[in-house]
């Protein structure tokens, strides 16, 4: 299977699914449950700061400061299995990545509502690389401004979607709660940000 093109106006968004053979999913899913230091990151919505449906770590290079949902938030240091990931996408890509969001839902409870990786340091075309790992998850893209505009994708073990161009500024997106039994997954979403 090779990249898969979107039909979305005024995006730029792409899935290459089983990106990731199998067995290399599972070892990469079982080194980050295990080994990356999980937090439960405070968002602010509709004015108040709550706690986020998702465990998180923030990873990346010295400097690589991330602040949103009122937060800042200052890397862990690279994995070595993640930093030799990073490697291979900006080799694939053509695009340097210094950071790293990975979000851990536990369950079909945990989630994550429609959002736009928009923030001032990510720059007016952010290229994000995400990794799904584990459970399949359904995914959601929206037009901010013709929200019938619309895409669902059902992210598997392995699969890799690329949001690059203008997909941050004309969509949000989001992974939405589920009532039927899923197992654990993992999403790393690899990211350049401007360093302090």
């Amino acid at each position: 299977m090779t990249w898969q093109p979107l039909d979305l106006p005024d995006a730029d968004v792409r899935l290459h699914a089983g990106w990731m053979a199998p067995v290399e999913a599972d070892r990469l899913l079982d080194e980050c449950v295990a080994g990356l230091p999980w937090t439960v990151h405070r968002v602010r919505l509709f004015g108040r700061e709550q706690p986020a449906p998702r465990l998180s770590c923030w990873l990346g290079d010295p400097g690589a400061v991330y602040r949103y949902s009122g937060s800042r938030h200052v890397p862990h240091p690279w994995t070595p299995g993640l930093a030799r990931l990073r490697d291979r996408l900006q080799a694939l890509l053509g695009c340097p990545f210094n950071s790293l969001l990975a979000n851990l839902y536990r369950d079909g409870n945990d989630a994550m509502g429609l959002h736009s990786d928009d923030e001032p340091e990510l720059g007016r075309v952010p290229v994000i690389a995400s990794l799904s790992l584990g459970g399949t998850r359904r995914f959601r893209l929206k037009h901010r401004e013709t929200p019938v505009i619309q895409c669902t994708l059902q992210l598997r073990h392995g699969d890799l979607l690329v949001m690059a161009g203008s997909t941050q500024r004309n969509y949000r997106h989001a992974l939405p709660r589920t009532a039927r039994p899923v197992a654990p997954r993992v999403n790393l979403t690899f990211r350049h940000v401007a360093c302090a």
